[in-house]
């Protein structure tokens, strides 16, 4: 497995594999082509599909700019190795090819090609959660210190700068008010979910409080706003919310005991990364809200103590129970039904900490076996639940009209 560092992109929303990976992907080719006089770049699948919602167009011009770029949609056409397919051609004056790169991007703003599942540095000696139960059991170290292990301690400061991010994310998400763009017209929430969470008690006040903490990461990331994917763009807000939550609550976590519940959430992430994936044009949104759930389950899990087993116990409760969850977005914007997805799973992902606490940490279904599952049900899903805005959900507006 690659490092942690992949699962956690500070960048701009509003998505991580139709924004972050295309502008990513354009940087990268015009650097090994300055001596171009302009582009033409070939967008196909789920990227021409619901590209205008999620401004791939605008990402991949803003990196190419000053010079010229056109862009080309072929949202007919699926490029065998993965539906997030770019074409990328260098021209000269007279439009003659320089050169031509075929690249994807494969959720999470990573990028990939037929030779490789994943153009980073594997740093990692485990890949799947056996092994690494295994290696927690003969040396009685837990998931954090298999994180430090294998990337070093200088990790967590890189986990400190995610963490000052997605508070920061939260913290500018609860003052905005107004209409998101796009074209749907719709309100943020995240401003009045917190103040009328303020004047409840109890469970109601928690719940609401975590609402509105899902609610305002994910509305700074449709508003392009500044987030880390976790583990992509579309479900940005659901870690964030619980350990905010957790951090600030009558619990206190401290930040220490956070940046360590980070590590942990990042290695569930970079699990199902590995062996299955966190892209929704590849297996729909149990692989980014379903994904974010069990890291949030998991990260919840160790905060309050929980073993090992227990830790993986409510991760694999986390990713179960969004098994079969289709991508169909409004208009292909990351809002509806995006948003409010990550409130529920923050919520979902306590109860998954809470259930498996109460256990002893053994269970039926694996959280490898659940990763195998989700990686074929995804394969299974229509192409239309697949980030296409062909069917389900996004049809909506089309029908409205």
């Amino acid at each position: 497995m690659e490092s942690i560092r992949q699962i956690y992109k500070i960048g701009y929303g509003p998505s991580s594999s139709h924004t972050m990976g295309p502008r990513n992907a354009a940087r990268i080719f015009k650097e090994r082509n300055p001596d171009a006089t302009s582009f033409q770049v070939e967008l196909y699948g789920s990227l021409a599909a619901t590209g205008v919602g999620h401004m791939t167009d605008v990402a991949i011009e803003q990196e190419f700019s000053p010079k010229t770029v056109k862009i080309v949609w072929k949202p007919e056409i699926e490029l065998p190795f993965h539906p997030n397919g770019m074409i990328f051609h260098a021209l000269d004056e007279n439009n003659q090819t320089l050169n031509s790169w075929t690249i994807y991007s494969i959720g999470g703003g990573n990028l990939a090609d037929e030779n490789t599942k994943s153009t980073s540095t594997q740093i990692y000696d485990k890949s799947t959660m056996s092994e690494i139960l295994e290696w927690c059991q003969q040396t009685g170290k837990t998931f954090w210190e298999y994180v430090i292990d294998n990337e070093g301690v200088e990790i967590f400061d890189y986990l400190k700068e995610v963490w000052n991010v997605m508070k920061a994310a939260i913290e500018k998400g609860l003052e905005e008010e107004g209409i998101l763009p796009g074209g749907l017209g719709l309100q943020r929430k995240a401003s009045s979910y917190y103040v009328k969470g303020k004047g409840y008690q109890g469970s109601m006040r928690s719940r609401a409080l975590v609402f509105s903490y899902a609610l305002a990461t994910s509305e700074e990331n449709a508003a392009g706003g500044k987030i880390v994917t976790a583990p992509t763009c579309g479900s940005c807000g659901t870690l964030p919310a619980v350990l905010y939550h957790l951090h600030n609550s009558t619990h206190a976590f401290s930040e220490t005991k956070i940046i360590r519940a980070l590590a942990t959430a990042g290695l569930i992430g970079n699990i199902v990364k590995t062996n299955a994936s966190i892209s929704g044009a590849e297996v729909g949104c149990q692989g980014e809200i379903g994904v974010a759930c069990a890291m949030a389950s998991a990260a919840g899990n160790q905060l309050f103590g929980g073993s090992p087993a227990q830790i993986e116990y409510a991760a694999e409760m986390g990713l179960e129970h969004h098994l079969g969850l289709t991508c169909d977005p409004v208009c292909g914007l990351v809002q509806v039904p995006c948003i409010e997805r990550n409130a529920f799973a923050a919520v979902r992902a306590l109860d998954s900490c809470s259930f498996a606490m109460l256990s002893d940490g053994k269970h039926l279904v694996s959280f490898d076996k659940v990763v195998q599952t989700m990686q074929q049900t995804g394969h299974d899903l229509p192409s239309l639940y697949r980030e296409t805005s062909s069917g389900g959900l996004a049809l909506y507006m089309k029908k409205k009209n």
